[in-house]
Order: C-alpha cells, then structure tokens, then sequence
C-alpha cells in the first residue's frame, strides 16, 4: 500500500478522534443505581408500593433486540383511582427510561404492550403514578441468552 497525503491525513484524522473519545469502544452502560434514581424522580422521592401493577416479561429471551413487555394497572380508571402514567425502565440499558404511557379516564384501562432491546440479563422496572400521588411498582428479571442457548 502507498501512502499518500489523503491516507496520512485521514489515518491522523481518526487517531486524533479516538484519543479525544478516551478510547471508548464499550457504550456506556446505566447501573441499578442509575435507574434507582431515575424511579425516585418520577416519584418524587417517594417509595413505590407493591401491588396494583403487574409488568409480562419473559424470564428468558431468546433475542434480546425485541423482548417484549405488558404492563396493566388494576384500575377504576376514574376519581383518585385513576393511572396518570407508566414508566419502564431497564437497570442495564445506556438509558434506563425506556418507555412512558399516559392515560386518562377515556382510556379505559391502564394496559400497554411493547418491545425493548436488551444488551444483557438485567431488571425491567415498571411504576405507575396514580391520580391520588401514590406510586406503584413491580419489578421482573429478564435473562437474556446469547443465540438462544441459555448461557
């Protein structure tokens, strides 16, 4: 190979950005902690109740790019027993806040389905604010395989 000024310069080019980055190949990842504190700000430093939410998630994914995921509140859906919003978080995604439902009484019922990627086995956190200012949550592990074969 033939080094020409275009080479030298674009090779100088991307060490530069690679020393400025510190290096970093692994993204960066979230800690429980991190989710913990992202829970105590949606309720405002109040501990969530167990009870009243139920969150699906599957013990074991098989694909950890769509593990898909079920919250329902038992509500009336109407007066102070009504569900505000649902927050998920993931303890071990870049970003824990993974998704946020609002509801209202026209609703219904406080039902939601999605799908998250996970990077690895970690905790799927699910919280719901209710009209009256009471937080409750429920909380599932969710191992995820690498190509299925439970390790």
């Amino acid at each position: 190979m033939q080094l020409t000024r275009r080479n030298v310069l674009g090779l100088t080019a991307g060490a530069a950005a690679f020393a400025i980055a510190g290096g970093r190949i692994s993204p960066a990842m979230a800690s429980a902690e991190d989710a913990e504190k992202m829970v105590m700000d949606f309720t405002g430093g109040a501990t969530p109740a167990e009870g009243k939410i139920t969150l699906t998630a599957p013990e074991i994914a098989e694909n950890g790019n769509t593990v898909p995921v079920s919250i329902s509140v038992d509500s009336a859906m109407e007066g102070d027993d009504l569900v505000e919003s649902v927050v998920i978080f993931a303890d071990g995604n870049p970003n824990p806040a993974v998704a946020t439902f609002h509801f209202t009484e026209l609703s219904g019922e406080a039902l939601a389905t999605t799908r998250m990627r996970l990077a690895k086995t970690q905790n799927v956190i699910a919280v719901a604010k209710m009209k009256d200012g009471s937080f409750f949550m429920d909380k599932k592990q969710v191992k995820v395989t690498i190509g299925g074969c439970g390790g």
